[in-house]
């Protein structure tokens, strides 16, 4: 963000009460306190108010702000702007010094240099100079026993890529490009005035230090061209769905000797008709009988990783009740986590006539229905 004159003018450390070496939470709490005292809702027709509310806004939309706060801090060091220029006790020329006319100066123009940014104008020139690809995306579907266990794949892309011809640098095969003459290679011409120093891209090479004067028939001087690639990505083990997998440097090429960009491969991950995923760990249901739930049982039930595991059920288990086992979930560099079964108990949906019969005998042994507390009949 381009400094604005007003920063020159006010001081937004006072306008919120804070020091300014105050922390951004102290910053953010001052200004919430006083947000909520000076709002017009709290304050109806109170003119003064509104105003001081809307001072409070500005001052916390710069100081609140890391960049825009690192910026005005630096323009108050340079002291009080004067009502003409620079010149003037107490402005930046000091007295006698050399003055500017603000009233009809571009600040971002005039400041550029002090925050690496040389002006609007200088920053259309370096966007011809040496610029970083584009970063990519990638979408890509597995399933979820691929997705547990981790897998190499190849994805096919068409994008930006290092022309084959002058392999990426712009020029003829058999030549190179040449340093620029107008400012000896450096990109950057410098204009000294008085106790300031400007820099600005070369207009010769656009600030890239070098000029090809043989530019390759194939990709015409940029060192790009678009074409189908492969590119190979390890898919870890655990990968949850959604999950972005960072490949740094196998985006869309970059232009004029710029880096690559980076591709991102969005993974879906398919569910599974077994297991289910919670976190890290691995989630089953497992269906049970009430003779199985009422007198106990070994249970085997099997895991992701091929080693099925048995799980002892003690008598009166109720429907519902999970069990862990220690380890065989989503395994990750720090943790593996667990896999959780759930015992459901099955209950039949018809019975034979000898089935009924050994219920409803069973029933004539068994406490009365358990929903007395209920206080109903």
């Amino acid at each position: 963000m381009a400094p604005q004159r007003e920063w020159f003018e006010k001081d937004y450390y006072s306008v919120l009460g804070v020091s300014s070496t105050a922390t951004p939470k102290e910053i953010t709490r001052a200004y919430r306190k006083l947000a909520r005292e000076l709002h017009p809702d709290a304050n109806p027709g109170d003119a003064a108010a509104e105003e001081r509310f809307k001072e409070v806004s500005a001052a916390y939309d710069v100081v609140g702000d890391e960049t825009k706060r690192a910026e005005y801090d630096e323009v108050r060091r340079m002291g009080p702007m004067p009502g003409a220029g620079f010149g003037g006790p107490g402005g930046f020329g000091g007295p006698g010094g050399a003055t500017f006319d603000f009233e009809g100066a571009d600040l971002g123009d005039l400041l550029g240099g002090l925050f690496g940014g040389g002006g609007r104008r200088g920053h259309r020139n370096r966007s011809r100079g040496p610029q970083r690809g584009a970063d990519l995306e990638s979408e890509y579907h597995a399933s979820f026993r691929d997705a547990f266990a981790g897998f190499e794949t190849s994805l096919h892309l068409t994008s930006d890529a290092a022309c084959s011809t002058c392999r990426g640098s712009g020029s003829k095969p058999g030549t190179a490009p040449v340093p620029c003459g107008q400012c000896g290679g450096r990109g950057v011409l410098d204009d000294n005035q008085g106790m300031f120093s400007f820099s600005s891209p070369c207009p010769s090479c656009a600030g890239a230090g070098q000029v090809i004067t043989d530019p390759c028939s194939d990709c015409r001087g940029t060192g790009v061209t678009k074409r189908n690639r492969e590119v190979k990505v390890r898919i870890p083990a655990g990968v949850a769905d959604g999950q972005r997998i960072r490949l740094k440097g196998r985006g869309a090429a970059g232009r004029n000797g710029g880096p690559a960009g980076d591709l991102y491969v969005i993974v879906h991950v398919a569910p599974d008709a077994v297991f289910g995923r919670d976190g890290r760990n691995l989630t089953l249901s497992v269906p049970i009988s009430f003779t199985e739930a009422a007198l106990g049982t070994d249970l085997t039930v099997p895991t992701l990783d091929g080693k099925a595991v048995t799980l002892r059920i003690p008598a009166g288990t109720p429907s519902g009740k999970v069990f862990r086992v220690k380890g065989r979930g989503v395994a990750s560099a720090k943790s593996t986590g667990d896999l959780l079964v759930t015992v459901q108990v099955s209950v039949p949906a018809k019975l034979t006539d000898e089935q009924r019969e050994a219920l409803e005998s069973l029933a004539t042994t068994l406490p009365s229905a358990p929903r007395e507390h209920l206080g109903v009949a």
